[in-house]
């Protein structure tokens, strides 16, 4: 008696309905799943820290490898939070001093689009009503601190538990060839996941570096803090680049109301800077390493937005790129894979070693071969 194979139609259906339940149990589980996803993934990136200070740095201890790099890390993270609190103040300080040149920009614009009597700045804050969003921005400051205290605890007892990893991978998988295809996947996603991160940190660094040098030649108020929180909104694909090229622009419209030549300046600046590294330097950068179609990542910021918010906006490429690898280790969802890819190859290992820790890794991984031949 044989048994019936499923069609093709069924079984696309059956893995439609199979994607569909996962995004619902992503988005009602976001309040679980995203501090565990954002510990996993600042994980890898002390690992990818303490693997380049091994490579990188001759003679380096192995053993002081991962201490040093946890250490780096929250010494950067602790001067990244230093810098927001320290900068913001003046900031918010600066901003009360621009409500009356702030009126005027109002009064301009409301001239422009034919408004006889323009609001002032008092009118539109009472019409907003703030009072009603104090409650909701307590409430998500809490949940922010709340969540950075999982984070770091979640973080803890990844890195405290990887020693056991090669053992579990041994008991899940006690066949080699089943045990060589896990790890392979593990190292592809960890290379994607580090590539992501070191290109955008090293674009990022150059638009940051770039757009301060303009503000601070035009005289913008702030010019640091702005180069900052243009280079953390890098990490965001699309809207990190849109929230860069208008907020400082418009903000010189407001520093300086008696004049429009500073905000041209550094509108057609900022976007020769952002046009440049971004189809010109990323590109070199990226290569084909992330094989992902561009569409998808802007629709993967769309829908890891709509699940999980900022945090899935960060996490959007690197967690799409992981998925688009999962997806083709399977027979019934390799066809998503394949959509997801840029060239229809989602399992191609081209350029993944692009990374900070990368080049030395590959340049060894070429010698290998040569020593079996000599032998």
């Amino acid at each position: 008696m044989t048994t019936a194979t499923p069609s093709i139609t069924s079984r696309n259906a059956v893995v439609f309905l199979a994607v569909v339940a996962a995004g619902a149990a992503l988005y009602f589980m976001r309040g679980i799943l995203t501090p565990l996803v954002l510990a996993i993934f600042l994980a890898v990136m002390i690992d990818s820290f303490a693997r380049v200070l091994t490579v990188r740095v001759p003679k380096f201890p192995e053993k002081l490898a991962l201490p040093t790099a946890i250490v780096l890390s929250l010494l950067l993270f602790g001067g990244s939070v230093w810098i927001v609190v320290e900068n913001g103040a003046g900031f918010v300080g600066q901003a009360k001093a621009y409500a009356p040149r702030l009126n005027e920009v109002i009064a301009k614009i409301a001239g422009l689009v034919g408004v006889r009597v323009a609001p002032t700045l008092d009118d539109l804050i009472a019409q907003l009503n703030p009072q009603q969003y104090v409650g909701a921005i307590a409430g998500s400051l809490q949940n922010f601190a709340s969540n950075a205290v999982l984070v770091l605890i979640y973080l803890g007892f990844i890195i405290a538990s990887r020693r056991g990893f090669s053992r579990k991978i041994v008991a899940l998988f006690p066949h080699h060839a089943e045990r060589d295809q896990s790890v392979a996947l593990f190292q592809r996603i960890r290379n994607g996941v580090e590539q992501y991160l070191w290109i955008q940190t090293v674009t990022g660094l150059m638009i940051a570096v770039a757009a301060w040098a303009v503000m601070a030649l035009v005289g913008l108020d702030n010019a640091f803090f702005w180069a900052f929180l243009i280079f953390i909104a890098a990490y965001i694909p699309i809207i990190g680049g849109a929230i860069g090229c208008i907020l400082p622009p418009l903000f010189a419209l407001v520093q300086f109301p008696h004049s429009l030549l500073p905000a041209l300046i550094l509108a057609g600046s900022l976007q020769v800077i952002f046009f440049v590294v971004g189809n010109v330097v990323l590109p070199r950068m990226q290569g084909d390493s992330l094989n992902m179609d561009p569409t998808v990542v802007l629709l993967s910021l769309a829908v890891w937005g709509a699940l999980w918010g900022g945090i899935g906006m960060f996490l959007s490429t690197p967690l799409t790129v992981a998925l688009m690898l999962i997806l083709a280790q399977f027979d019934g969802t390799r066809w998503i894979a394949i959509l997801l890819s840029e060239d229809g190859d989602p399992t191609s290992e081209r350029a993944t070693a692009h990374g900070p820790a990368g080049v030395a890794k590959q340049g060894s991984a070429r010698k290998k071969p040569s020593s079996k031949k000599g032998a």
